[in-house]
């Protein structure tokens, strides 16, 4: 089994609180990996220690074996790790068509003739307009992105984020906020992910995560609490007491 990403005994403390303890999680290539737990479990620390937005007190992250705990976010990209975040991080006044062709043109390394129109670029164009038609985005893709229904917003940061090309997708609840006439695309979508992308789904949509994970791994008080498959998640009872606020 190939491991596409990996923690090992990483803690992330504020202060004298343990924000992640010693959590050890492996993710192997390919996988629909979901990441569950109550609210302050730690699942957004966790994240953003992924992403280098925070550094870990102790422990590791490799990415296909690499090391790279100490490497930065924007290299961290660079190396096939991008992201979704719980509110859409996009450029307003751009278009969808732009903002898709920006990070194309950024992944090839295209910053360096920012002087000539993105339009000029024929295969840079090309992978934009197959870009904006797998995510549904065709009939806006001229349109201010803050202009667009949420959902489109949604749609559009995953699209950026399979612009570059990842090994490792980490999507941060991409349904959070979704009227329910529009949440059917965005699942479908995410549904819809290439095979070859390795996916970490943080989401508090149950019905998602059964539909989605191939494996889940479930967090309590910053600690790895338990881990497998949609089926023995979902019948344990300890997870349940945690998770759903059950009695055992």
């Amino acid at each position: 089994m190939t491991i596409a990403l990996e923690t090992r005994h990483l803690v992330k403390r504020f202060g004298g609180f343990v924000a992640t303890n010693d959590v050890s999680l492996q993710i192997r290539h390919g996988a629909r990996h979901a990441l569950i737990g109550p609210n302050g479990a730690g699942k957004t620390t966790i994240i953003n220690l992924l992403t280098g937005v925070l550094t870990p007190n102790s422990g590791e992250i490799l990415l296909a074996g690499e090391d790279i705990t100490g490497v930065s976010s924007y290299r961290r990209v660079g190396k096939g790790l991008s992201r979704t975040f719980q509110i859409n991080q996009l450029f307003g006044d751009f278009t969808p068509l732009d903002s898709v062709m920006l990070a194309i043109s950024e992944r090839k390394g295209h910053g360096r003739f920012a002087w000539r129109p993105l339009s000029a670029d024929r295969e840079v164009a090309d992978e934009a307009a197959a870009l904006l038609e797998r995510f549904r985005l065709v009939d806006v893709m001229d349109m201010p992105t803050t202009l667009l229904p949420y959902g489109k917003q949604r749609l559009l940061e995953i699209a950026l984020a399979i612009a570059m090309q990842p090994k490792v997708l980490l999507l941060d609840e991409p349904a959070a906020g979704v009227p329910e006439e529009e949440r059917h695309e965005v699942l479908g979508i995410v549904r819809e992910l290439p095979a070859n992308v390795t996916v970490v789904l943080i989401e508090h949509d149950m019905d998602l995560v059964f539909s989605f994970a191939d494996r889940i791994s479930v967090l309590a008080a910053g600690a790895l609490f338990a881990e497998g498959t949609v089926a023995e998640i979902s019948k344990d009872p300890q997870v349940k007491a945690i998770y759903l606020g059950e009695d055992a």
